[in-house]
Parts: C-alpha cells; sequence; structure tokens
C-alpha cells in the first residue's frame, strides 16, 4: 500500500524568481515518496479572478492557496498541494495553481507563456478561469494557446509539417475546462435556454470569411477545438457583495449566495469524477516519481532555451524507470535464489532449473516495471547480469560440492590413512584386506547426501593420490605372485580408465545443460519482450484510434458547421429573391390593373 500523504498546505513546485523558473527540491521530494497513480488538475487564468478559490474547495478546504486581495498576482510559479483523492481510492489529488497571467508588475508576457505550457503538460485536466463572459476580449486573452505549437513539441524530430506534429498534442493533452466567474448573462440562444457546455460550444463556433479579421476571431478558437476535443463549461454567479470578496476565504457558506455555493458543489464534484489519471504515451500511468521527471525534464529544456518536448520527457522518465526495473528485477531474483537454493545442489540441472525459474520471474518484474526500452538495452543488461548470476552460483556450487566432499573425504578416510601408516597392510593378504576396505569407504561416501556436482571428481583426485600407497602394498603382499600383482594393476588402470571416462561423460553432460540453459535463457527473454511488444502496440494503436476519431469529430462539426453557414446563407439569398420576386409581381399586378 502506498503511503500516506501528508500535505497540510500548498508548496511551491516551481518558482518563479526574476523571471526565472526553478524545481523546489522539497517539493520535488514529497513527490518522489508518491507511489500512487495522479490525477493532476492545474488551474490558469487572469490575476485577481479567483483560482486560488477553487482549488481550495478541490483540496476541501477554506484556506490553503493564496488568494490575494490586491491588484497584483499573489500566486508566484506554480503551487502543488498533494491530497487523497476523495472518490478514487489508492489515488493522489494533485491540485496545481499557476501564478496569474497579466500581472502588470512583469512587463511582458513570456514568463506567462511558459507557466501555461506547463500547466498545459503537467495535468490531466486543464482548468482556464475567466471573468465574465466568453466574448472576444475573453479569447484575445486566452492567446496562449495559440502559441502553444511554438512551446511545446510532441516529438525530437518533428515533421516537416507543422500541422501534423501540432496534432499530435491531442493524445497527451488534458482535458479542458472553462470556469466563467460572476456570470451574469442568462444561458439563452436565439431565444432558448442552453447548458453551458453548449454555451461554450456556442462561442466556439467559427466565422465564415477569409479576412485577418476572420482569421484572428477564429484563430483562438480553432486552437480550443482541436487540442481540447473534451471540454466542459462551469458558469457562477457573484458569491458574496463585493465588499466581502477580501474575506471570502473566511466567510462560511450560508454566507454565501447559494447558487453559487451550490456551482462550486457541482464543480468539485465533475472534477472528482470526470478528471482523469494523469497518462503518457504508451499508457504509462503518472505516480509521484514519474511527475517530479516530467518537472525536472521540462524545466530543464525551457532553462537550456529549447522547447519542452513531450517525448524527450519520456525517454527521459524511460532511463530513470528502466534503471530501477533493472535492479528490482535483479533484487527479486536474489531474494528468490537465496529462499530456494541451498549449495550444493545434487546435480547442475537442479541448480539450473531454480535459475530458470527465478530469472523468469526477475523478466516478469522487469517488463512490468519498464517501459520504451529503446533498442532493449536494459533488458541486455539485464540478461548480462543474470547470465554473471548464474555463473556464480555455478562457481559456488562447485566450490561448495568440493569443499563438502573434500571434508568427507577427510572423515571417511582417515581412519584407513592411520591404518596404513601403523603398517596393518603391510603383510601377507593385507592388499586384498586394503582393498575390500577401500571399497567398503567408497560405498560409505557415495552413500553421503548432498555432495554435489564435484562428488565423483573429488574422489578420483583422492584416489590417484594414494596410487603410490596402494602400489607399495600391492608389491610388499608376498601372498601374492608376480602374475596376480601384474592382473592388479591393470585392474587398477581399468577402473581409473573407466572412472575418467565417467568424469568426462558427466563434463559432457554439464556442457549440453549449460547450452541448453542458454537456450532456454534467449527464447524466454524473446517471449516476454514478444508479449510485452504486442501490448505496447495494442496500446498504441489503440491511442491512434483515439486521436484519430478526435480529429475526425472536430472536422465533421467544422464541416457541418460550415454547411449549416451555406445553408444559412443560401436560405437568405432565395428569401432576397422572393422577396424581390413578391415586389416585381405585385408592380406587375398593379400596372395591370390599372390597364
Amino acid at each position: 500500500m502506498a503511503p500516506e500523504i501528508h500535505m497540510t498546505g500548498p508548496m511551491c513546485l516551481i518558482e518563479n524568481t526574476n523571471g526565472e523558473l526553478v524545481a523546489n527540491p522539497e517539493a520535488l521530494k514529497i513527490l518522489s515518496a508518491i507511489t500512487q497513480p495522479m490525477v493532476v488538475v492545474a488551474i490558469v487564468g487572469l490575476y485577481r479572478t479567483g483560482k486560488s478559490y477553487l482549488m481550495n474547495k478541490l483540496a476541501g478546504k477554506n484556506i490553503g492557496f493564496s488568494l490575494g486581495s490586491t491588484v497584483e498576482s499573489h500566486t508566484k510559479g506554480i503551487w502543488m498541494w498533494c491530497v487523497p483523492h476523495p472518490k478514487k481510492p489508492e489515488h493522489t489529488l494533485v491540485l496545481l495553481d499557476t501564478e496569474g497571467l497579466g500581472d502588470v508588475k512583469k512587463g511582458d508576457n513570456q514568463n506567462d507563456s511558459w507557466i501555461f505550457a506547463l500547466a498545459i503538460l503537467l495535468s490531466s485536466t486543464f482548468v482556464y478561469n475567466s471573468m465574465g463572459t466568453i466574448n472576444q476580449q475573453a479569447m484575445d486573452q486566452l492567446h496562449y494557446v495559440t502559441e502553444l505549437t511554438h512551446r511545446i513539441r510532441s516529438k525530437s524530430s518533428p515533421d516537416e509539417n507543422e500541422n501534423e506534429d501540432s496534432a499530435d498534442f491531442v493524445s497527451f493533452f488534458p482535458d479542458f475546462v472553462w470556469t466563467l466567474r460572476d456570470f451574469s448573462l442568462d444561458l439563452e440562444a436565439d431565444g432558448q435556454p442552453i447548458t453551458a457546455d453548449e454555451y461554450l460550444e456556442y462561442s466556439l463556433k467559427l466565422t465564415q470569411g477569409t479576412s485577418e479579421k476572420d482569421k484572428n476571431f477564429n484563430l483562438p478558437r480553432l486552437c480550443i477545438r482541436k487540442f481540447f476535443p473534451k471540454k466542459k463549461c462551469f458558469v457562477f454567479d457573484h458569491p458574496v457583495h463585493c465588499k466581502k470578496l477580501a474575506q471570502l476565504e473566511k466567510l462560511h457558506d450560508e454566507e454565501l449566495d447559494p447558487e453559487f455555493v451550490q456551482q462550486v458543489a457541482d464543480f468539485c464534484s465533475y472534477i472528482f469524477s470526470n478528471s482523469k489519471t494523469k497518462t503518457l504515451s504508451g499508457g504509462i500511468k503518472v505516480n509521484g516519481p514519474r511527475l517530479e521527471s516530467l518537472v525536472l525534464t521540462y524545466i530543464d529544456a525551457i532553462s537550456s532555451g529549447d522547447l519542452p518536448c513531450m517525448e524527450n520527457a519520456i525517454l527521459a522518465l524511460a532511463q530513470i524507470e528502466n534503471s530501477v526495473a533493472v535492479q528490482k528485477a535483479i533484487a527479486h531474483y536474489d531474494q528468490q535464489m537465496g529462499q530456494k537454493v541451498q549449495l550444493p545442489t545434487e546435480t547442475l540441472q537442479e541448480l539450473l532449473d531454480m535459475h530458470r525459474v527465478s530469472e523468469r520471474e526477475a523478466t516478469e518484474v522487469f517488463m512490468k516495471n519498464s517501459f520504451k526500452d529503446v533498442d532493449h538495452l536494459f533488458q541486455k543488461k539485464l540478461a548480462v547480469q543474470l547470465v554473471k548470476k548464474r555463473d556464480d552460483f555455478c562457481k559456488q556450487n562447485q566450490e561448495a560440492s568440493s569443499d563438502r566432499c573434500s571434508a568427507l573425504l577427510q572423515d571417511i578416510f582417515s581412519p584407513l590413512e592411520e591404518e596404513v601408516k601403523m603398517g596393518i597392510y603391510s603383510k601377507p593378504g593385507g592388499y586384498c584386506l586394503f582393498i575390500q576396505k577401500l571399497q567398503d569407504l567408497k560405498k560409505k561416501y557415495h552413500e553421503e547426501p548432498r555432495k554435489g556436482i564435484q562428488a565423483e571428481e573429488i574422489l578420483q583426485t583422492y584416489l590417484k593420490s594414494k596410487e603410490s600407497v596402494t602400489d607399495a602394498i600391492l608389491q610388499t603382499d608376498k601372498i601374492l605372485t608376480k602374475k596376480e600383482k601384474e592382473i592388479e594393476v591393470e585392474h587398477a588402470k581399468a577402473e581409473s580408465a573407466q572412472a575418467s571416462a565417467k568424469m568426462v561423460e558427466e563434463m559432457q553432460i554439464k556442457y549440453q545443460q549449460m547450452m541448453e540453459e542458454k537456450e532456454k535463457s534467449y527464447q524466454e527473454h524473446v517471449k516476454q519482450l514478444t508479449e510485452k511488444i504486442e501490448r505496447e502496440r495494442a496500446q498504441l494503436l489503440e491511442e491512434q484510434e483515439r486521436t484519430l476519431t478526435s480529429k475526425l469529430q472536430e472536422q465533421a462539426r467544422l464541416l457541418k458547421e460550415r454547411c449549416q453557414g451555406e445553408s444559412t446563407q443560401l436560405q437568405n439569398e432565395i428569401q432576397k429573391l422572393q422577396k424581390t420576386l413578391e415586389k416585381k409581381t405585385k408592380r406587375y399586378m398593379s400596372h395591370k390593373l390599372k390597364i
């Protein structure tokens, strides 16, 4: 379970000092500790339009983000407040309150444009807050949206066709919510009541014409329609008499206009229920560390004079997360092998089987935690480390087996060595007694469990080192004839040769097992990689389909409006012709009657 969030109030996330944007390390530290998926809501608008009040309400508080009460922007930079999501368990609601746009003290709007762009890039729901109605002045104040293609790049190497590149923004841009404060008009169109959403759509209608004035009129409307397929609008009455506005955060709901209170409640309910988890290309859900990485990447780009690039941000994030994914995979492998393996194993295959299971699970951990692994570099790093881990285990297994067998030989054969020193077998018939004792001890050695893969090699090495002792006992045994001694020597050579052949066969088996293990390991990596590629391809196709659908829907709306405009124009022309015809008919009839 993700750790609880303890932010009693907002904190500056991106500081704006003397026109320079800098990420706040303390805020980034808070983000890095939140592992839950995040719903990120950013609000932007002119200064002194009540943005902070709405954000405090989303946080469930009256006091938090500074409201200010003067004619200058009170919030500087971008402030963050992370709270538990009220309707999505195990999710964090991140509220971003931005510096008021258009502050007279700033001199130019360069900083405002970057604040606007960052709010777009970091959020999953973008709230634009303005005063009054949606008129041309309101659209002119929203000129920042027309500059987005000059402030943001979707790809590190954009297409030559800029329009095509800007259309890619739709796939990662947030949902758009326009909040209209102190709205005093009746929601009507052509004498019929309409909803706030219908009012927004009505206000975004394009004018027919190609003049410069028509282009300026249509440009912000086209950008909003193109960049934000999902749009929502809320209107708010005056909350209270203007003299009490300075104390708005201290007033209780019963002291405010009831209609305003209900409108705020509806706004909050919509945000809680409809704002999506911040998601990157490929279906990657953003958590605290990922949001931290996005902030740093975008701020670094702006500081260095580059444009924030979504693709670069994702690649930078992938570098960090894929490195962590490798570490997690290795940690899982070490944990599993530590629990399963008891060295020495009886056979090499036993160890390789445990390695293969742990390797498969480790690869699954990597696949689950990695993304955008360009050219599979990090998976290759993982594979190299797992091979080294396997080889290390094989070496440790061999050493453990050697140590175990050497200790066993010492325990089992040391009494025999003492007897040889005491000359017990240096007598007639001693050789047969020695060989019988040797066979009994070899049998006892073979019966000992968990000697491991070096059991036969260590035994044969030991016996070979004692061949001179065996030969000396054989030569001193007077009871055996010369022929019998020659037979015993040949028998010993044959037994040694047979043991050597067995060792060679075992080495060949081990080599074959290692080769088979490498092939199985390769096939497992290929299998899991193929499955991940298929999942990512399906997600990409789904994203492309959503983007294409949004573009087609917008084109269909534009075509419909154009047809409706042309139809209206045609009907007007027909009406004019009908009126002209009626006038001429009346004139003709009047003239005819006079005649």
